[in-house]
């Protein structure tokens, strides 16, 4: 009594206070920027993220921009032309350190025992006999021949390193500028790290401001179809805004920039912070149906001594089920569930106090006639739940027997679920990334590489022959395509050097010092950048490049396990290392943040229902709708092929943390009915045609908030999106199905026995 007292007598603070506060939040908005490299979401202590700053301290940081033009033919001159001509813009760019290409590759070869090295493409074929003349020079070069060119000539590959300290926005606009500085017939196609972050950057940020007015817009909608009435459009929604301003200010007020998945923050906020703000507009005009003749206050303040347990238990319910992701290993996730559980602490307390505070001042509506004389249970919704409460009480044996066949048949579905690898799959369907892994899987070795430290001194024959021989063992493992070396390099020059019948020709010499001539005849004859590509300065550590290709999950782990077992045998130290690894790793994380998050958030749910209503059984009761609908969205993943990433990992918390909610509201009304004296029957149908228009209410406003996401650039979010949306569904049908039907048929005590108050 003495809060309702101080919110009517100081509703001016109640009101001005949250704003303030959500103001604030605008400053370090200013501040944000958006972070889509991979390598700052995992934790430092991730052991591919030390794996790779060990690398990159040995052979200096490679991040390569991917550009692979197709032809009918790479060799016909006026694609060489175009080739010659994009080369020589690339390398004066001041943002390219290095480009690697055909046309910039070498052709080694021995002329009466003498090396001869030569560009790979040494002339402009003018006539057919010309180009065939060449197509055999490439075909005869290891280096280039379905490395950097396809057998098939139809294409080539230009690996473009940057500077240190370009930008990926720098960095991707001077290439896709000086593309279309020299323009052709021929497909061009852009791939690698620095594209997947630039693209995934602009599309996120597109997406944060496009669909979070989207996002309002249908709440709006969803509200007036729902109430009718501008207050109840107006309120809930003002909660929603202000709840958004404090989630997402947090992030950079933490010192985070936003990740990929910082879409989600104000598409959650508009979901979950309506929900509170709808229950107390529902008992609103329920209260006000009952009593015609309440004052504003009086009617208010009925709402607020009803709802305050229910809108506080399932506040923090949905908090505990969204701080799950704090198990996560990833940071993005963690950083979210922050932000997002501040959101709904935020909306929480303004929709039981700023939200009565204006919802006290304003005079009573009147009703149309037409409105009054409309009985709130013959609508659509009042059909409906009484149509769901008769199946309850009559028939709860089939309607819990038709749950136990979906539980069934979405089990079968959880054994298919597969988890992506394939960043370029986070891309809308027909990006030019997308096209240019699968050119390089298909026709050029793979797109996923490895690097391998080799620790030894690299010109002793004892240490290249153990690199020549796990080379060989390397390209032996499926999957593998290509395995380039400085053993490679030496068997090279070796043949270049030495006659068929020779016993060095095409094999690593026996001697230290004839090894030593032919690497310093190279860099003297060609470019000494190339052997910079597999040999450190000092000559005490090689580079081993692994070409690959994994189409899932199973594959790339049992690729990788063959790698480590082949260097297990070596007597030498290597470190097995690139960012395919980091990638698996990622991968691996989505799978246990998955579970880390789901057991923790759907234990801690449990154990709450349980000390709440002082009883086990409504905890695992609780957990029903929980289960059918995590259940059966993951199986729906694994039937229809929809695979796991950072952003469907992170269904299972949301879930159980929005879906827990319509299980408390409907526990909390049953009670109070039993406590009423009403029979097991009545107070189901009670329940379900009153509280469970608020439930239906609340679920269908949230998946008009989730709905947004069907208009992001981004595949994942669209992929979560649809995913969150069947599982709100499912744990909506199952709390005002399964639930009342299980009740029915258990009568548990802890209904008719506990106090709420």
């Amino acid at each position: 009594m003495a809060i309702k007292r101080r919110l009517f007598s100081h509703r001016g603070w109640y009101i001005a206070l949250p704003v303030l506060l959500a103001m604030c939040m605008l400053m370090p908005l200013t501040r944000s920027r958006i972070d889509t490299d991979l390598m700052a979401y995992l934790p430092g202590d991730f052991p591919s993220r030390k794996r790779m700053d060990s690398l990159e301290a040995a052979f200096g940081k490679y991040d390569p921009l991917l550009v692979v033009l197709e032809a009918d033919d790479v060799l016909d001159p006026v694609t060489l032309g175009r080739l010659t001509a994009l080369e020589a813009s690339f390398e004066t760019d001041t943002c390219v350190e290095r480009v690697i290409s055909l046309l910039g590759s070498q052709d080694v070869r021995g002329d009466s025992g003498t090396m001869v090295v030569d560009p790979a493409v040494p002339f402009i074929p003018a006539t057919r006999g010309q180009r065939e003349a060449l197509r055999g020079i490439i075909q005869d070069n290891p280096l280039v021949y379905d490395r950097l060119v396809s057998k098939d000539f139809n294409l080539t590959l230009m690996v473009i390193n940057p500077v240190d300290g370009c930008t990926d926005e720098a960095f991707v606009n001077a290439v896709r500028s000086t593309i279309q500085a020299h323009p052709g017939k021929e497909k061009v196609y852009l791939g690698g790290l620095p594209v997947l972050r630039h693209d995934i950057q602009r599309l996120a940020l597109r997406d944060l401001v496009v669909l979070m007015p989207i996002g309002l817009l249908v709440m709006l909608l969803t509200l007036y179809v729902l109430f009718k009435e501008r207050r109840g459009v107006l309120l809930p929604i003002s909660v929603v805004c202000l709840s958004i301003l404090v989630a997402m200010g947090l992030i950079p007020l933490m010192g985070y920039a936003f990740s990929m998945i910082a879409v989600l923050i104000p598409v959650l906020m508009i979901a979950i912070a309506n929900n509170y703000g709808v229950h107390v507009m529902t008992r609103y005009y329920e209260v006000r149906t009952l009593h015609p003749r309440y004052g504003q206050k009086r009617l208010v303040g009925e709402v607020v001594d009803r709802l305050t347990m229910p809108i506080w238990l399932t506040g923090l319910t949905t908090m505990v089920g969204v701080l799950g992701l704090l198990s996560h290993p990833l940071l993005p996730p963690r950083q979210m569930a922050i932000a997002v559980a501040t959101g709904i602490l935020f909306a929480v307390v303004v929709s039981l106090t700023y939200l009565p505070a204006l919802l006290s001042g304003m005079h009573r509506e009147k009703r149309s006639s037409r409105k009054q004389q409309q009985p709130v249970n013959h609508d659509v919704i009042g059909v409906l739940l009484k149509t769901f409460s008769r199946w309850v009480t009559r028939k709860p044996g089939l309607v819990v027997g038709v749950f136990a066949l979906l539980l069934v048949v979405a089990g079968m579905g959880l054994t298919r679920l597969k988890v992506n690898i394939n960043l370029e799959a986070f891309m809308p369907s027909g990006h030019e990334m997308r096209t240019a892994v699968d050119r390089l899987n298909r026709q050029l070795g793979g797109a996923k590489t490895l690097s391998i430290v080799f620790k030894a001194p690299m010109t002793q024959p004892a240490a290249l022959n153990a690199m020549d021989t796990l080379g060989l063992r390397l390209e032996q493992i499926p999957g593998v395509r290509h395995v380039t070396s400085l053993a490679t390099v030496v068997k090279t020059l070796s043949k270049a050097m030495n006659e068929p019948d020779h016993p060095w020709y095409d094999r690593i010499p026996d001697q230290e010092a004839a090894i030593a001539q032919y690497l310093a005849l190279f860099s003297m004859s060609g470019d000494p950048a190339e052997l910079e590509q597999v040999v450190d300065m000092m000559y005490t550590q090689g580079l081993i490049t692994i070409q690959f290709e994994a189409a899932t999950y199973k594959a790339y782990k049992a690729t990788v396990a063959a790698m480590e077992a082949e260097l297990d045998r070596l007597s030498y130290d290597t470190l097995l290392a690139g960012q395919s690894l980091v990638e698996m790793e990622l991968a691996a994380s989505v799978t246990k943040g998955l579970w880390s998050s789901l057991l923790l958030a759907f234990g801690a749910i449990l154990v709450l229902l349980w000390l709440l209503f002082k009883s086990p059984t409504a905890g695992l009761m609780g957990g029903l709708p929980l289960m059918v609908a995590l259940t059966g969205t993951y199986g729906l993943m694994g039937w229809f092929g929809l695979e796991l990433d950072i952003a469907t990992s992170l269904l299972s918390s949301i879930a159980i943390g929005l879906g827990v909610d319509y299980t408390i509201h409907l526990f909390w009304r049953m009670h109070q009915e039993r406590q009423a004296g009403l029979d097991w029957n009545d107070s189901l149908h009670t329940t379900l045609t009153t509280t469970g228009r608020g439930i239906l209410a609340n679920a269908l406003s949230v998946m008009a908030g989730f709905s947004v996401l069907f208009l992001s650039s981004l595949t994942l979010l669209k992929a979560f999106g649809f995913l969150i949306l069947f599982s709100l569904l499912l744990c909506l049908l199952a709390a005002l199905l399964l639930v009342p039907a299980v009740l029915k048929l258990r009568q548990p005590r802890f209904l008719s026995t506990y106090d709420t108050q």
